[in-house]
């Protein structure tokens, strides 16, 4: 694999930082499926191809079915995820396209299936997982694979 750089190696102490920020949503209460499917439909929308290979096994692993992994990208006009599950996807996508004009919507959506501590934390979800995309899509030379766990 041909990289520009690596993260974990040129800057460990970020790199760490980073994967323990992971590690903490990972136990920060949320339902491991609905972050799995965050990470994953943020990955999708930021073409990580890494992160998207990754976040289906974990998906999968973790028991989410084929079908409802394969109709992620298209939550919005799938019966296959349940409301607060498309409340916690509109506020990924708001805040990964910074979509200023849909976020009070989206976050009315999310007050009515998740608390203020929840939304905080899927608010850090989204956030961690497009930092991770981020440095995924800039260490790696298009074509390659990106060597870091998110």
């Amino acid at each position: 694999m041909a990289f520009r750089f690596t993260v974990a190696a040129d800057t460990p102490s970020l790199f760490a930082t980073l994967y323990a920020a992971s590690k903490a949503i990972r136990s920060s209460g949320l339902p491991t499926g609905l972050v799995h499917l965050i990470d994953l439909r943020v990955s999708q929308i930021n073409g990580c191809a890494y992160c998207i290979d990754m976040h289906s096994k974990e998906a999968r692993h973790d028991g989410q079915s084929e079908e409802r992994i394969a109709a992620l990208a298209g939550w919005e006009r799938s019966d296959l995820f349940l409301p607060d599950e498309r409340a916690a996807f509109a506020w990924a996508e708001v805040l990964t396209h910074a979509e200023h004009d849909r976020i009070d919507e989206a976050y009315r959506e999310l007050q009515r299936h998740f608390n203020a501590e929840q939304i905080a934390q899927l608010t850090v979800t989204a956030a961690q997982i497009n930092a991770w995309n981020r440095i995924g899509i800039a260490q790696h030379i298009e074509g390659t694979a990106i060597g870091m766990a998110a």
